[in-house]
Order: C-alpha cells, then structure tokens, then sequence
C-alpha cells in the first residue's frame, strides 16, 4: 500500500495484482504525490517515438508543471493509474472528466478522456489493456459512463487496444486524430474479451512454470540429506531437459560445482550469469524473504516455495504468507505454495520433477491437481502401481497453502494444453467458487474434469488455506458442479477408478450396459451394481468356468458389434485350463482394436494375478497414439467400482451431449424490470438502505467505500424481510401472481374477508413457528360457508393459540395438485441459487431438493425439477394426473431473471407452489432485499488477495 495524498482519501480497493499476456505479473494502483521521481525515471526510459504519441509532439521530458499533474489527483474527477513491477512503473494511464466542450468538469457530467503511455520494453505483454479494464472500473465507480480518446492514426497499437476491448463505440477522424469514444458498460463482448485474456495470460503463466529452460534449487544442503538436496535428486532423476543450478549461500566461497551430483553451484542466484525460470526454495521460512528478493532482482519468472511455517502455524504465518505473495508479485512472479509439494511436467522436453516425489511418473494424458501433498503422493503412486501405461500424467502440482496459484490457474491451462485429456482434482477449499464453476464447465465442455472435495462439512478452510469460506451446504456444491459438467466423487480410490477409465476409453454413447464373463455371481453383482447406479444393464451372458480366451473374445465382439450396447463390463475369475492371463488380456485388447465401433470397456477380475498389469500394458505398435485408442483396458478388483466409474462416464458423456444444444434464458414480455428497479430503490429507501445506490460495483468489485480486505464472503449483507403486498407487487412485475390471502384477527373480519374472496376458501396461520407444519393440523380447506369458516376458526385457537399469536389468514381455494417449493438464495461466494422441490416433511428429511446457478436457462430448469428423488409424483406416479411441468419451468425461469435482473433480492421463497394438471398457484411467497451483494466476477481481471 503506497502514502495516500494528503488532499484526497486514498482508494486502496483499486489496488490489484494482474497477470499479464506473457504470464508474468505487474501491480495496479492509484499514482500518488509520493511517485513524482518514478513517474520522471519512467518518463526518462520511454522512446521519443511514444512520446510523440502520447503529447502529439517532441516531448523530451517531463516540467515540474507536469509532475505536479500528473501526480495530484482528487481520485473523483481526475484519476491516475501506474502498473508497477518492482516498485518501478512500466504504464501509467489517466482519466480527466469533461464537459460537452471538452473542458474540465465535475460531476454530474458522465465523460472523461483516457491517454495511456506504456514503457517499449513492456509493449506487447497486454499491460495497456489490464490497465484499461481498471480505469474503466474506476470510471463507471465515478459515474463516469462514456471516455473518449484521441489517437495519432500511426499509433496502432493504442488503437487495437481500444477497438479490441469490445465496448459500444464510435470513431471518427478530425485534423488528423482519431477520435473515438465508447460506452464503459460491459457488455457481453467486453466481458468475453475480458475473459479470453485472462485465459491466455493464467494459462500461459503455469506454462512458465510448468516448462522452465532453467532452475535453481535454492536452499540445497551442504551435505547429503534435507529438503532441498531431495529436491535437487529429484529434479535431476527425473532427466530434466534444462540448466539445474544448487544455490546456497553457505556454500564455501570459491565453490563451483556441487558433488556427486556434479551441478553447478553458487552462493545466490543473482550470482548465476545465465537466466533462471524457476526457482525451487527450501530453505526456512525467516529466510525465505532474502531467497525471494535474490530471485526477483535475477528475474525469476516463478517460484515452488516448499518452506513451511507459514498460513498452517497460526497468525503470523499467516501474515508471513501474504508478504511472501505481494513481494513475489512485486518482481512479476507466481508462486507456488508455499508449504507445497511441488509440480510435475513429464512432456519428453521437459522431464521436470520439481517436487518431493523421489521419481517421475509415467507421462499420460492426465492433468493432477492436489491441495494435499499425501493426497498427491497417494494418487502418483495409485496410479502407477495400477496402470503406469494405462494412464500417465501429463502434469501433477501439490499447491500446498496455494496462497497465489491455484486449481484455477491449471483449469485455464489445461483447457487447452493438448498433452491433457483428463483433469483429476482434489480440493479442500475453493477460494473463488464463482470463477471455479464457470472455469470448469468451459474445461469440461472439452475434456473430463473428475472432483473430489475434502472438508465437505466441516464448513471451514484447512489450515493452511486463507480464503474466504462459503456458507452453502455440500449439496448445493454438488448440483452446482453437476450443472458445470464436472464429475464429483466421494473418495479419492474413486477419484482414481474414474480418472483411469476415462483416460483409457471413450466416452459411452449411452446407459445400456452388456455384462459378460465366466461367473454368473459376479455377472449379477454388476447387473445390480448397474441398477444401482441408474444404469441399464442389459441380461448377463454367462460363459461359464470353462470359457477360454477364445471365448472371451468372441463374447466381447458381439458385444461391441451390438447396436443396442452403449458400454461392456467383462467380469473374469480364476478359470479350468491352461490359459495365462496375458493370453486373455490379449484377447480382449484384439478384440477391442477390431470392434467398429469405440465403446469404453472394463474389465473386473477376482484373483488373477498378472491380468491388470496385462490389460494395461501399452500397445505394441510404437506409432499408436496415445489415449483411449492405445489398446488397454482399465481393471477393477470390484463390480461395484467399475460401474461407478462407469457410469460416472455416462453421466458426463450425457452432459457433453447437451452442452451442443445449450439452454437459453427466455425473455418474456410481461416482465417489468424498470418498474421493479423502481420498487426496489423505495422500499430500500423506506428501510434505510439508500446510501448503497442500486447496484453499483467499485473497481475491485466490491460496493462504493468497501475496501478488497473486507471479508466479503463470511458477512452477510443487512437484509430486510418485505411485506405480504409489498411482495405480491414485486413478484407481479415479474409475472408471478401469489393467491391472495386475507388476513383475518377474529372470526367476523375472517367471514368478511371469505364474502370479499369468495367461498370455497382455506383458513390457515403465517406465524413463522406455524408456516409449512402441515404435522400440526393447522390448515382448514375447502370451507363453503360461513358456519363452516366460523367453526375451524374455534378449532384452530383451541388447538394452536390466541388469534394474535397464531396471524390467520384466509385464502381462495387453489386447485388440486402436487404442493412444491422454489426458492432463490444468494450466497457472496458462489452467486444466486435457484432451488425446488417437493413441500413437506418427507423432502425435508431426505434432502430432496435441486439446485441451479443464475441466470437458469430453459433446459436448466427442465433438468432441475427432474432431478429431484421425488420427481415420479410430477410426471403421473402409480396412475395419478401428471402435473403442468411446463407452467412450473416458466415459475422457476421467472424467478431467475428476478433475482438476476435484480442482485438486491437476496431471497425469495414461494411455498407452497400447488402445481396442478393446468396451471399453477402460488399460495405463499416471501421476498428479502439487501444492498447487492459483492460481484468479484464482473470486475476488471484481478488476482486474489487472501
């Protein structure tokens, strides 16, 4: 954090770091009166030809009159920005507001004018276009709604960075300038733009430090033995293709060369002549510091920090980590840890083994990503003591306290890193759920992305992990990733089952499942274990205990020749005869390369030595390529095992199939969003909440005055509950009719209140403690006269209390049908929630409802009231009329666009929702409204601060 100015409050919230186009980072923050000589040294090291283009002429240096400008700001109407790396600018960019005339002006005028000037040597690496998405955010914090730039035509590089950033635009050309002006409201292009440059710029920060040309083990011992002398073995073990240097600064003073190992050997890494990419530290953690410095003066591109004592021993650690992350990021580089494993890249030109894994794995098509270290030691080894050719790793990283880069960082690697084809995760805490979800549904839309999460109920972060926690229960994760298209699992052995067989087989075609072997008991254990797993198994054949390899073969032939087979599992025990198990692994691999058609097959087998590491054994063809065409077959000692995996694959093979059609978000024409805006401003208003405005985010995503320290996600925002009419006004602007209900203090006004809504009607309580308990008998229906009104209300004071204490209401009859929930929460981690299902106590014990993201779109909400245990009771269950799903699609799409449309609905819950064979009513709803909560995910690209 730099001096605040003395004339105006210092916005610390628009201090961030960013990645940059060629992975490295650099810091945005607000210039200061403090950066006057390095804004004159920055000014100094720009070419006379970006000069030229920033004043339009000769402009050799800066005057004082000029420093004084452009180092002043009231931080409203005159704004400045520098990208910084090692407290050294490289860009600097300002607004000035104007009038109509171009002059300086103050609000309310809603324009401003943008110059850039961006250091020749850090041209190129996307520094103007990060700095433009933060003034922009600034701007529109400011009210500012419209900038206008005025651009020499021969300066095209300033012009692409305009013209790219995908906002509304006008250009013109007066007196040999290029004029142009564009609206700062995102739109769908300028966020998409947004987001491909982060993908790039993340992805091709891990590929710094997945594929270094060099790297120095600082922190290596003297002696045989440590840390750091493990890590250099390993990284030497592993044939790595690059420089390795051992770096310590006790090693004697003329020292050369390190033995045995023979590596060069050097006090600091600033000693070294040639460049270091990557430095892996081991040493302890008050030393770490002088470490990191040495690294960054070299210009190291990243670091693997293994040192522990940081976040996971307590508050100071945990201070001791974010200076280690903001010194990292202050010299441009990524951090890996700290307290971390390492990270693993097994590409043939590449080899490196920069972790405390004594030897490198297999290379394969799997991507691991690990928060644990013994959870990745676990599944290095798993996989290759079960399938080392079946299913090698492409890259492994153990993050430890990931405090910088994350499961976030590898999902926008692997996305498109062609050495990937699956990505195996294990997590414990997500620190950006949002971005998360939206990161692995594009990555799955390509390629498998297999979850495990650990701490699912202890509600908060490791040790270790300091970010921010999310009040949803794992449920609600689970259908969130479901929607995303990622593959959860339970445990980590299923982890593995899963990542093996989709590393090794296609993806099937559909549910049904042909079942062959030479045991009829084992055959029927998978038949139910498909079943159980919703799978459609097809009758087992059964070759008996005296079928051959031969046999086996011509078995699995047909199967795969058959159109009405989507998947095979091939069920073996120990036969009668002579045959070895590489002959029926054999015949299986023949007959799997002949079939015309690929369907993913595996094999369970019970006591048959040699057969799993048969099966998995790599073709013989050296010109086969690599994955599920390579010939092995995945093998599992259990049915119940193969056919979760399998059907896992199914199911993810049925999401990729929907994702070529995506849903859409229906507009309706009914919908009045201005008048609910409206409606909102006042009644926000009437309970005091106005300050907040509607809706507006600062530059770092948070509301106006909110710094980024502010713990956003573990504060829920002050929320206000609405009125019964002013919740059935607000819901109507949405097409959203609730049943009226008419409250009723005594047994007259009740009468009156019937006489008004007409007979037949219901007599029910609204006290919080009585609403949704059906289990009390505290609900009357079809009451079809006065006599009958007047006698349940007796009833119903007898029973459950004074009238006062009970809020009785009456309402008109609904029609029969199915009584349902649709709910919509917010959650400042994850975003709004869209929740349904069935009303009642059964649900309620068997957790039996579905969720969404926001916005919904059409086929989400067709999905999610068909993923609900309890579904058969829509749809005509043992004879019933099936309901009007279609009418309780549009409910919950509705309900979507309102709290979309509108983040300061912070809740909404309509209960009971009747939905009947024609139409639907909703007999109660209550709405919450709040000052909306934080948007990280619209903001300009920044990364987290924990």
């Amino acid at each position: 954090m730099h001096t605040p100015s003395e004339h105006a409050a210092y916005p610390t919230h628009w201090e961030a770091d960013v990645v940059l186009r060629d992975g490295g980072t650099a810091q945005i923050r607000p210039i200061t009166e403090a950066d006057a000589q390095r804004l004159v040294s920055f000014y100094e090291q720009v070419s006379d030809e970006s000069k030229y283009y920033r004043f339009f002429a000769p402009y050799p240096r800066l005057s004082d009159r000029d420093v004084h400008r452009f180092t002043h700001h009231d931080y409203v109407d005159r704004v400045g920005l520098a990208a910084t790396v090692g407290d050294e600018f490289i860009a600097t960019v300002r607004y000035d507001r104007i009038d109509a005339r171009g002059m300086a002006a103050t609000a309310p005028a809603d324009e401003a004018e943008v110059a850039f000037l961006v250091q020749d040597a850090h041209q190129g690496r996307g520094v103007a276009s990060a700095l433009l998405e933060h003034i922009a955010a600034v701007a529109r914090e400011r009210s500012i709604r419209r900038f206008a730039a005025e651009v020499l035509p021969a300066n095209t590089k300033m012009i692409k960075v305009f013209t790219d950033a995908g906002y509304t635009q006008k250009r013109s050309f007066e007196d040999g300038v290029v004029r142009l002006e564009f609206d700062l409201e995102p739109t769908d292009q300028s966020l998409a733009v947004q987001r491909a440059r982060e993908q790039r710029a993340e992805a091709r920060s891990v590929r710094r430090l997945l594929a270094p040309g060099s790297v120095a083990v600082v922190g290596t011992g003297r002696e045989p033995g440590g840390v750091g002398r493990a890590a250099l073995r390993n990284v030497l073990a592993g044939g790595f293709t690059g420089r390795t240097y051992a770096v310590n600064r006790a090693f004697p003073e003329g020292a050369s060369r390190l033995l045995p190992e023979d590596v060069p050997a050097y006090r600091s890494v600033g000693d070294i002549e040639e460049t270091v990419d990557l430095a892996v530290v081991a040493v302890p953690a008050d030393q770490v510091p002088a470490a990191v410095a040495d690294c960054g003066e070299h210009g190291v591109q990243g670091l693997v920090v293994l040192s522990a004592g940081y976040a996971e021993s307590g508050p100071e650690g945990r201070d001791r980590q974010r200076e280690l992350v903001r010194q990292a990021r202050s010299y441009g580089m990524r951090v890996i840890g700290p307290n971390a494993f390492g990270l693993i890249n097994t590409a043939p030109g590449v080899r490196l083994n920069a972790s405390l894994s004594p030897e490198l794995p297999a290379a394969g098509q799997v991507g691991l990503f690990s928060q644990s270290g013994a959870i990745g030691i676990a599944l290095l080894s798993g996989l290759h003591r079960r399938a080392a050719s079946l299913a090698g790793v492409s890259t492994f990283v153990s993050a430890g306290n990931r405090a910088d880069v994350s499961g976030n960082d590898f999902l926008q690697y692997w996305h498109d890193d062609p050495a990937t084809a699956v990505v195996v995760m294990y997590l414990e805490s997500i620190g950006d759920p949002r971005k998360f979800t939206r990161l692995a549904k594009r990555t799955a839309a390509v390629k498998p992305v297999v979850v495990v999460k650990g701490a699912r109920h202890g509600g908060t972060a490791p040790s270790g992990h300091a970010v921010p926690t999310t009040r949803i229960p794992d449920a609600t994760v689970s259908d969130l990733f479901r929607q995303a298209g990622v593959i959860r699992v339970d445990t980590v052995t299923e982890l593995a089952d899963t990542g093996l067989l989709l590393a090794a087989q296609p993806l099937p075609g559909g549910p049904r499942v042909a079942i062959l072997g030479n045991s009829d008991s084992l055959a029927l254990l998978t038949y139910d274990a498909c079943l159980t797993e919703r799978l459609r198994p097809l009758p087992p054949h059964d070759l008996t205990t005296s079928a051959g390899p031969a046999d086996f073969r011509a078995a699995l032939t047909d199967a795969l020749a058959d159109d009405l087979c989507d998947a095979v599992v091939v069920t073996a025990i120990p036969w009668v005869g002579d045959a070895s198990a590489a002959e029926l692994a054999q015949s299986l691999r023949e007959a799997v390369a002949a079939a015309p058609t690929a369907k993913p097959v595996a094999v369970v087998h019970l006591e048959i030595p040699g057969l799993a590491e048969a099966l998995a054994a790599p073709r013989e063809d050296p010109e086969a390529a690599p994955g599920p065409a390579a010939g092995g077959i995945p093998s599992y000692p259990a049915a119940e095992r193969a056919v979760r995996a399998l059907a896992q694959a199914a199911r993810y093979a049925q999401w990729r199939k929907g994702t070529a059609t995506p849903g859409r978000v229906p507009e309706y024409e009914d919908i009045d969003e201005a008048g609910a805006a409206a409606d909102i401003d006042v009644l926000l208003a009437a309970h005091g909440e106005a300050a907040y405005g509607r809706a507006r985010v600062s530059a770092d995503g948070s509301p106006p005055g909110e710094t980024a320290a502010a713990p956003a996600a573990s504060s829920a925002p002050r929320s206000v509950q609405l009125s019964a009419a002013d919740t059935q006004r607000l819901l109507a602007r949405y097409g959203i009719p609730v049943l009226p209900a008419l409250p009723a203090p005594g047994p007259d006004e009740a009468v009156r209140a019937a006489e008004r809504l007409g007979y037949p009607v219901a007599l029910k309580p609204t006290a919080p403690h009585l609403r949704h308990r059906a289990d009390l008998g505290g609900v009357r229906l079809d009451l079809g006269g006065e006599r009958e009104l007047r006698r349940a209300y007796t009833e119903l004071t007898d029973l459950l209390g004074k009238p006062e204490e009970l809020r009785l209401v009456v309402q008109s009859m609904a029609p029969r049908g199915v009584d349902t929930v649709v709910r919509a929460t917010i959650d400042p981690a994850v975003g709004a929630v869209l929740s349904f299902g069935l009303a009642g106590a059964p649900s309620l014990l068997l957790g039996d409802t579905a969720h969404r993201l926001v916005p919904a779109t059409d086929r989400d909400a067709a999905e999610l009231i068909r993923s609900i245990r309890t579904a058969p009771l829509l749809f005509g269950w043992r004879g019933t009329t099936p309901v009007d799903t279609k009418a309780l699609e549009e409910l919950l799409l509705r309900v979507s666009r309102l709290v979309d449309d509108h983040p300061e609905v912070v809740a909404a819950d309509l209960e009971p929702v009747v939905v009947a064979p024609h139409g639907l009513q909703v007999l109660g709803a209550t709405l919450r409204l709040a000052p909306p909560p934080v948007r990280t995910d619209l903001g300009p690209r920044r990364l987290p601060a924990y």
